[in-house]
């Protein structure tokens, strides 16, 4: 079976996070996504997300599966929200709800975050596995220009 397993985005050479951003397919998705990326943009990005665990003790992480950089994801605060967002390679797309489960699982067993939030943009309109879970509708809100739907997932018990 595969193994998924998380680590800091510092240890992905910043070259393979370029590849992975500049891919057209995730900017379907990904409507804050603009321009090509190249190493030193890749860089910049790996640096304000470290920069993230500094400040808040939790940030994305770089997610492997059987040793292999396929995508980023993992909690950044919003405000008084933890957020959740991954974004995979689309060759791993299929280890989405997987590695969203494991991840799901840490925040349940992290006193810090009683809940989660998901921003999503219009274009995503399964939602079936994000209802299934629990998750509900809150607001739609807009971010740099940008519209999403939020959803909050509650992590803790009450």
């Amino acid at each position: 079976m595969t193994m998924i397993t998380f680590s800091r985005l510092s240890t992905v050479p910043v070259e393979d996070i370029a590849a992975h951003m500049s891919d057209p397919v995730l900017a379907h998705h990904m409507p804050l996504l603009q321009g090509a990326w190249d190493a030193q943009r890749a860089a910049e990005f790996v640096a304000m997300k470290d920069a993230r665990w500094t400040q808040d003790g939790l940030g994305h992480w770089a997610i492997l599966s059987d040793g292999v950089y396929v995508g980023w994801g993992g909690f950044q605060r919003e405000g008084p929200d933890w957020d959740f967002g991954l974004v995979l390679k689309p060759s791993a797309f299929g280890l989405g709800a997987r590695i969203a489960k494991q991840a799901l699982e840490f925040a349940r067993n992290d006193a810090r975050i009683p809940s989660v939030t998901f921003l999503l943009p219009p274009s995503r309109t399964n939602l079936g596995a994000l209802t299934r879970m629990g998750a509900e509708f809150e607001a739609e809100v807009t971010l740099d220009g940008a519209l999403f739907r939020k959803y909050r997932l509650v992590t803790s018990a009450p």
